[in-house]
């Protein structure tokens, strides 16, 4: 898996306090993703672009929220979030800093 596909498939880190929680108290990190990622192919991606071992994954999909546009009711797109667990000792720096 080359790198532009990686970067097809985890979109962004979700940062969030539910995150932060999550990844103090559980390890877990927190991506959006490609809707058609599956579970395996965000395991990979994971590994690949933070040098790091995966323990689990797990997916839901966010459903758009329904909106109003001026004088319409329209919906906002869905997408789809990941949970990353790291094995024990494993980081992301998703800061960036040193």
């Amino acid at each position: 898996m080359n790198f532009s596909l990686v970067a097809n498939i985890l979109l962004s880190p979700h940062v969030t306090e539910k995150a932060t929680m999550a990844t103090e108290l559980n390890n877990q990190y927190v991506f959006k993703v490609a809707s058609k990622a599956t579970k395996p192919q965000i395991k990979q991606a994971v590994e690949k672009m933070f040098e790091v071992q995966v323990d689990s994954v797990r997916v839901l999909n966010v459903k758009g929220k329904q909106k109003r546009f001026g004088m319409q009711m329209g919906q906002r797109k869905g997408w789809k979030k990941a949970y990353v667990r790291l094995k024990d000792g494993q980081t992301i720096d998703l800061v960036g800093g040193e």
